[in-house]
């Protein structure tokens, strides 16, 4: 029977923002969280997903409902359950909503039977919580089945949708079929691009909201070079001694110190990467519209170039086990192992699949923290993709990074001006050419990643998502 779970929120001060984020926001955000206190007057925002690990969605939330709490707004976190079906349909849904077909499968009678019947499991004890006059965000298509009861219980409904498409498909305009009956519920719907708003839907009811990064969080707080080394050490991503005085911490959201303990599990053929061969990486979920495959095929073309200066390619992902509602990615991770494993042995042996435990969600993030400040290039080569947060935090840490023009990357990276983008992400020859520009001019890396670093403290940085939400709210109060 599918069960309710409320994921435990920690109050953060927004105080901790001043002299990071620009001048003048945090007296902004003070002054319109309280104006909001005095309408909400009592009632509770409730923000609805399908998982509390693994995700854009599971990342974002920590940090924006934090602070909320922390300036006295009363908002929570639930994620709903569902069986193995379900998120296989939820899952062809994901792929409809990019345009793509998916395994296949029929988003007919029987997979909305299985959607709807997950939703009326789910709906009970909800309601036992959601009070009529509450707001209740309803995340990406896992959750919008649940409008309609919510609606008539009474509850103002918002759906948040972070994927799409900017232009049709046969495949996209199947998911927003299956979708249709439930989208008249909700009061708004917010999206992180313009271009990704369907005809169908009321334009004059959405709102976009591209996503953020929260400076302060394990995954993106500033960590020192001992222990970025100690840490990726310990996890057996590289190979050498650890500095004189290790530093397995990190600051913990709640304000305690955590402490990196777990190991990857790491497929390799030889050594694990020296201290101070270059590393180009790609952290991203085991999913076919993230090419991991392409991404090897890609390296591998650089390698043909002769301009061998060492660099090892770490593709790194969760745990097969570790995201719930992702029922694709221990077949992705199959088919990623299987294709390197045909890799020439001397290519393979530069090449390391990495997954890391999803046990403790903020050692996870530390374990990617250290992963990308060490990297010499970090890499996003998506097939399709929502916004793309990956591709912020690397650049938050000043990290030059190579992304494919596909959707919110291309509003995050300019070409040439702070990062690289690949207009045919399927080009392995344009993947190496762009990858050997780096390598062969690292002053012009540099300015990258420090342009970079510059355009998430402007426009993609906590700050300015959290006003975003909470502007949002006033004006459904």
């Amino acid at each position: 029977m599918p069960r309710i779970t409320e994921v435990d929120l920690h109050a953060l001060p927004i105080d901790r923002y001043e002299g990071v984020a620009n001048r003048g926001v945090v007296e902004q955000i003070r002054a319109t969280a309280a104006q909001l206190a005095e309408k909400i007057d009592g009632r509770v925002v409730w923000h609805v997903n399908s998982t509390a690990a693994g995700g854009g969605v599971a990342e974002m939330l920590p940090a924006l409902l934090g602070y909320c709490r922390g300036l006295h707004l009363n908002t929570r976190w639930l994620v709903i359950s569902g069986e193995k079906e379900f998120f296989r349909v939820t899952k062809r849904l994901h792929h409809g909503l990019h345009g793509e077909n998916g395994d296949g499968s029929l988003l007919d009678g029987e997979a909305r039977e299985i959607y709807e019947a997950t939703m009326r499991a789910n709906a009970p004890e909800i309601m036992a919580l959601v009070r009529p006059g509450d707001i209740a965000i309803l995340h990406d298509p896992q959750t919008i089945g649940l409008a309609p009861a919510l609606q008539e219980h009474g509850v103002r409904v918002i759906w948040r949708c972070h994927i799409g498409r900017a232009a049709p498909t046969d495949d996209s305009r199947v998911a927003w079929r299956f979708l249709e009956p439930y989208l008249d519920c909700a009061v708004q719907y917010v999206f992180s691009r313009a271009e990704y708003v369907p005809e169908r839907l009321d334009h004059g009811k959405s709102k976009i909201m591209p996503p953020s990064i929260d400076a302060f969080m394990p995954k993106n707080q500033a960590m020192n070079d001992d222990a970025v080394l100690t840490i990726l050490v310990h996890m057996g991503i590289l190979f050498g001694p650890m500095p004189g005085k290790p530093d397995f911490e990190y600051l913990r959201s709640d304000g305690s110190r955590g402490r990196v303990d777990r190991y990857a599990d790491i497929i390799r053929c030889g050594p694990a990467s020296g201290n101070t061969a270059p590393l180009v990486t790609q952290v991203s979920r085991w999913d076919p519209l993230k090419d991991q495959i392409g991404l090897m095929h890609g390296f591998c073309r650089w390698l043909e170039r002769g301009k061998d200066n060492g660099a090892e390619l770490i593709l790194a992902g969760p745990s097969v086990s570790g995201v719930a509602d992702d029922p694709e990615s221990a077949d992705t991770f199959r088919e990623v192992f299987l294709a390197w494993c045909n890799l020439p042995h001397e290519t393979r042996s530069r090449v390391h699949l990495v997954m890391l435990p999803m046990v403790d969600v903020e050692e996870n993030g530390a374990m990617v923290n250290a992963l990308q400040r060490h990297s010499a290039v970090v890499v996003q080569k998506s097939l399709q993709e929502g916004f793309g947060l990956t591709v912020t935090e690397a650049m938050w840490k000043g990290r030059p990074v190579i992304a494919s023009r596909v959707g919110g990357i291309q509003d995050q990276i300019t070409d040439r001006e702070n990062g690289l983008l690949l207009d045919d992400p399927t080009d392995p020859d344009a993947f190496a050419a762009a990858l050997e520009q780096l390598f062969d001019d690292p002053a012009f890396a540099a300015h990258l990643g420090n342009a970079a670093q510059a355009t998430v403290r402007e426009h993609y940085l906590e700050t300015r998502s959290l006003l975003d939400h909470l502007q949002l709210l006033l004006s459904h109060c």
